[in-house]
């Protein structure tokens, strides 16, 4: 670190600079300190030559708001971006103390191959996310990659991140040199995900032995060895040398998938093989003194004011010497690897129109981990939605609401309409061949797939690959080495008799989500999906605020959509050719085959005595039989008064029941007077277990009365109710479970519920424990799932277990490793073979049997650089040998065992 030149500014928004970082070819890092003294940021400027330039501006905007989309694992999103006004363009992200590669191999030498491990598995983990869109980085080089206390991360994406050299030029021209080429570049092709790998090649060789195979030496000679030479990889460590003599193939088909790099490096993820020290005892030593050197200037610095003297800050490392031809990146030493490359010159375009709405991207929107809204309980005809807090699962032998026809879904239902965002990904950058030849700059939101695998070609048109695979709605991705279909509404629809998607046909690697069978994505220009539901493992039915569709569940292809069905909160199979759909005013029953309403109900009239009934919420369902809850309004008379008094006044009152209802049959079977709830209106009920002679229920709190919330002194009331009559059996408390504790119960009548740290087994109606499991250090549990033999667990330590309901014993208990504070969502495979556990940030999968973690997938989110943040969770429904996977829009179908 060191002092801010005369010339830079002092303040960034509402950061107030404390030092100079690094220079990079497009930028210079600044430490800086926020509003609050403790929050440190780096923060990232465009150096002055380019701030002026509108294609920089342009280029800087995209690639922050990349970052934004990429953030989570191994990559630090932005705080704040700005890149308007006549101020040079910056953004400001968390400050980690931390060496970028080239820093550490100039400062220790080449790593250990332990440390060249984790590296390698960490940068793969963040391209697989990448790569599952179809994208490509094109953001690798020593100075992007920081290595950290606790692991590897990225801070830059895009040619400007990676850019050896970057110049504007008259005219608003920018010209860039990359830091790295691969072969099919320097052929005239496109740059794929198989171009990522060949850079992670060069900088895991450069890892760990201090120079770049291939590529040191002049620009010109190392293009030639680059395009032909083998590379010499002698000094590389045996167990390290033949995964990067893969990745740096001449034909991208001969290179491994990221994933692939990643199981192979570290099969049980980076952030596990970090935990202790993984850096060289030097290197972190410097991290550390550098992070105490970032306190004391914060420390130092007054309110509002640059805390540095016009001398040089003593960094453990190195110290930074100006940008130039030999020197591109500021840095110091021999061991940073020489630039090569190509330039790529660029006038600012025109605004590009947006895109017609028809048009709908061949990628799927994917993910960032934000934090994510919990799931809510929707209501019909009226009323709020309540968030549910402790959703519960039926016994696995019956069918829950909300996930229809996946026993165990712990959250029915859930409300995902804040999940919104745009299609349209974030363009990889094109390189051309190495002569300098002036290319205008593609817009950011110009959408790119990586074309289906077929024989190289030389010399392809750049605006053909860019624009040649997403004139129509749907396209082909490659993704794990393989080939499979890409869908959208947009679609035309199939015919009698669709054909299945293409599937990969091959094993799947360790460690690695299998090749998807099909990929749907919910158009854009309709709102995102509100539920989901599977309609007997034929149908996935999506509800949204303006229609109910269906897609095939064999080749994840729209099959139709009825307006009649807007803002639908369940699906249900009524029989073998129609499907039940509850609506805000009434219940419908849409053909199966083409969605035409065949009945319906309505509630205002279609229940004898309850005259202008309010739906308020489903319950939960077995085989045809739905239970609900409803209330309406009803006067009750004034007794006739005593003579010489007046008569008093009738008054109107709530009544609230719960029903039971046949879907087949299309008849009230009972109901059973209840409390009304808080409002007054009809309760929320949670399904806790379907038994043979009994639905077991409880009041989420949050709509109890004031009075029975008193009563209730802060503990769950449960309420069993028989199946045929609806006829109250029982009433009580179990332990210590709060009002709000996860609970679930299965068949022979035993209720599983976290109470305090610990998960309890209760017998019931009696309330005798059975046996307790005491709970990790900071854990709550989550909602248990019964299946089979076996009771799988879950808490907010990202632990998923399984053990024997009888007796509590645990048979085994494996973390996600994945962050976030709430419990992961767990269920089961059709053939019981796979747990998958889903959390705001991925879901993992692990063998049923003993906890092997078997694969793990994520998705990175639109790349769109003016698309919405992405905060969906993700939601699974198993059935057979498939696990459907949604997020938001976009809706991926596994093969699971």
């Amino acid at each position: 670190m060191e002092a801010p030149r005369q010339d830079e500014p002092r303040r960034f928004g509402p950061y107030t600079v404390l030092a100079r970082l690094r220079e990079t070819a497009a930028a210079v890092q600044y430490l800086a300190r926020g509003a609050d003294p403790g929050e440190l940021v780096v923060v990232t400027a465009a150096r002055p030559g380019l701030a002026a330039s509108p294609a920089y501006r342009q280029r800087f905007d995209a690639e922050a708001r990349l970052a934004g989309r990429l953030a989570g694992g191994w990559v630090d999103g932005p705080l704040e971006t700005r890149t308007d006004g006549a101020d040079a363009p910056w953004t400001a992200a968390a400050y980690v103390p931390a060496l970028t590669l080239a820093e550490a191999i100039e400062a220790a030498g080449p790593l250990p191959g332990r440390a060249v491990r984790i590296l390698g598995a960490g940068l793969a983990e963040t391209l697989s996310r990448v790569h599952a869109t179809g994208a490509v980085l094109h953001g690798l080089a020593p100075g992007t990659v920081l290595l950290a206390e606790d692991g590897p991360r990225l801070t830059a994406f895009g040619p400007l991140g990676a850019a050896a050299e970057a110049s504007a030029g008259p005219g608003g021209r920018l010209s860039v040199r990359l830091g790295y080429l691969t072969p099919e570049q320097l052929a005239g092709e496109e740059a794929g995900p198989a171009s990522d790998l060949f850079v992670l090649g060069l900088l895991l060789a450069y890892a760990a032995t201090g120079t770049t195979p291939l590529a040191d030496g002049p620009p010109a000679e190392a293009a030639d060895r680059i395009a032909q030479a083998a590379p010499e990889l002698g000094g590389v460590p045996d167990e390290l040398r033949d995964l990067i003599a893969r990745c740096l193939a001449k034909d991208p088909s001969d290179r491994p998938t990221a994933g692939t790099v990643a199981a192979e490096l570290a099969l049980e993820g980076a952030s596990a093989s970090a935990a202790g020290d993984w850096l060289p005892e030097q290197l972190a030593t410097a991290v550390a003194e550098q992070g105490a050197e970032a306190g004391r200037l914060a420390d130092a610095a007054p309110e509002n004011s640059v805390s540095m003297k016009n001398a040089s800050v003593e960094n453990p490392v190195s110290d930074q010497y100006p940008v130039s031809d030999e020197n591109p990146s500021g840095g110091r030493g021999a061991h940073r690897p020489k630039s090569y490359g190509d330039v790529w010159d660029a006038v600012a375009p025109a605004p590009r129109p947006e895109p017609e709405p028809d048009i709908q991207d061949a990628v799927p929107p994917q993910h960032q981990p934000t934090p994510v809204p919990e799931w809510q309980q929707p209501t019909f005809g009226g009323g709020g939605t309540v968030p549910d807090a402790s959703a519960a699962v039926p016994d696995t032998r019956t069918t829950q609401l909300g996930a229809i026809g996946q026993p165990g879904q712990p959250a029915p239902w859930p409300d995902q309409s804040a999940y919104g965002y745009p299609q349209q990904p974030q363009p990889p950058y094109q390189h051309q061949a190495p002569q300098p030849v002036p290319v205008p700059l593609p817009p950011a939101p110009v959408p790119n797939v990586a074309p289906p695998a077929e024989p190289r070609r030389s010399g392809p048109s750049r605006r053909g690959l860019l624009f040649g695979v997403v004139g129509g709605a749907a396209g082909l991705l490659v993704g794990g080495g393989t080939l499979y279909a890409l869908t959208s509404g947009d679609d035309d629809k199939p015919g009698p008799d669709p054909k299945p998607a293409p599937t990969s046909g091959g094993p799947s690697v360790a460690g690695v989500a299998p090749t998807p069978r099909w990929i749907y994505n919910h158009p854009a220009s309709e709102p995102v999906p509100l539920t989901a539901a599977l309609v007997k493992d034929r149908l996935l039915v999506l509800t949204d605020e303006s229609h109910v569709s269906a897609v095939d569940l064999r080749t994840g292809r729209r099959l139709w959509e009825n307006a009649d069905g807007a803002k639908g909160q369940a699906a249900l199979a009524a029989g073998d050719d129609l499907c039940f759909v509850a609506g805000p005013s009434e219940f419908l029953w849409l053909s199966a085959k083409d969605g035409k309403v065949a009945h319906r109900v309505a509630y205002a009239d279609g229940f004898q005595d309850a005259p202008d009934l309010t739906v308020r919420t489903l319950v939960g369902s077995a085989g045809s039989t739905i239970w609900f809850t409803g209330s309406h309004k009803a006067t009750v008379k004034a007794p006739a008064p005593k003579k010489g008094e007046k008569p008093g006044k009738d008054r109107q009152v709530v009544k609230s029941y719960l029903f039971g209802y046949d879907i087949v049959q299309r008849k009230e079977l009972w109901r059973t007077p209840v409390p009304s709830g808080r409002g007054p209106i009809a309760p929320v009920f949670r399904l806790i277990a379907i038994r043979p002679d009994a639905v077991v229920i409880r009041q989420d709190y949050r709509t109890l009365a004031p009075a029975a919330l008193k009563a209730a002194k802060k503990k769950g009331v449960f309420r069993s109710f028989d199946r045929e009559t609806g006829k109250a059996q029982w009433s009580r408390r179990f332990g210590n479970v709060a009002l709000d504790g996860a609970a679930v119960g299965d068949a022979e009548g035993t209720l599983y519920a976290a109470d305090g740290a610990n998960l309890r087994a209760f017998e019931t109606p009696a309330g005798k424990a059975k046996w307790t499991l005491k709970g990790s250090r900071g854990s709550v549990f989550g909602t248990s799932l019964p299946s089979g033999d076996l009771l799988y667990t879950t808490n907010r330590n990202q632990e998923v277990g399984a053990l024997d309901p009888e007796t509590g014993k645990p048979k085994w208990r494996r973390s996600t490793e994945a962050a976030g504070d709430k419990a992961p969502v767990i269920s089961v495979s059709g053939s019981g073979s796979t747990v998958l556990a889903a959390d705001p940030g991925q879901v993992t999968a692990f063998s049923a049997a003993d906890g092997k973690r078997l694969w793990k997938f994520q998705d990175i989110g639109n790349q769109a650089p003016e698309g919405e943040t992405v905060t969906a969770g993700y939601q699974v429904l198993a059935y057979d040998k498939t696990a459907i996977v949604r997020r938001g829009r976009t809706v991926y179908a596994f093969p699971v065992a």
